[in-house]
């Protein structure tokens, strides 16, 4: 069963059990989230593949729970580092950090890391008192 922790204001936050759907029922409620924020569905788009990318790698590797959290940029123009964007958190109780592979032509997995990479302005890993989050920031048009 979902968790929704928040969904006020500036951020939105659920945890998701490590079961089959978990992916899918993450994907929607970002998508939902996103929409009714107004922002820009391009950027939608984004989030929706990286997210599913990483909720994808915490289901592979951790029992869960797996958290998302997302935080969109102030409204009144607040650019400080941390808010200049689309800010979203994956969570998963795995300290680890996450390892890039290099994937082959045929390999079916092993890219999740390179797209968050390559299509993120920003992004990286912190641990936390029990797992890690894996975080990335989407330039916002305008």
């Amino acid at each position: 069963m979902i968790g929704v922790t928040d969904t006020e204001g500036d951020r939105a936050e659920w945890s998701f059990p490590a079961v089959p759907g978990a992916v899918r029922t993450a994907r929607h409620a970002v998508q939902d989230t996103l929409r009714g924020w107004g922002l820009d569905a391009a950027v939608g788009d984004e989030a929706i593949l990286l997210v599913s990318e990483l909720v994808t790698n915490s289901m592979r590797y951790t029992p869960g729970p797996i958290g998302v959290r997302l935080l969109r940029p102030h409204p009144d123009g607040d650019h400080s580092a941390a808010r200049a964007g689309l800010l979203v958190e994956v969570s998963d109780p795995l300290p680890d950090p996450p390892t890039e592979r290099t994937a082959g032509p045929d390999d079916e997995s092993g890219r999740g890391l390179q797209l968050v990479a390559c299509a993120a302005r920003r992004w990286g890993t912190r641990r936390g008192k029990s797992g890690k989050t894996v975080w990335f920031e989407l330039a916002l048009p305008g």
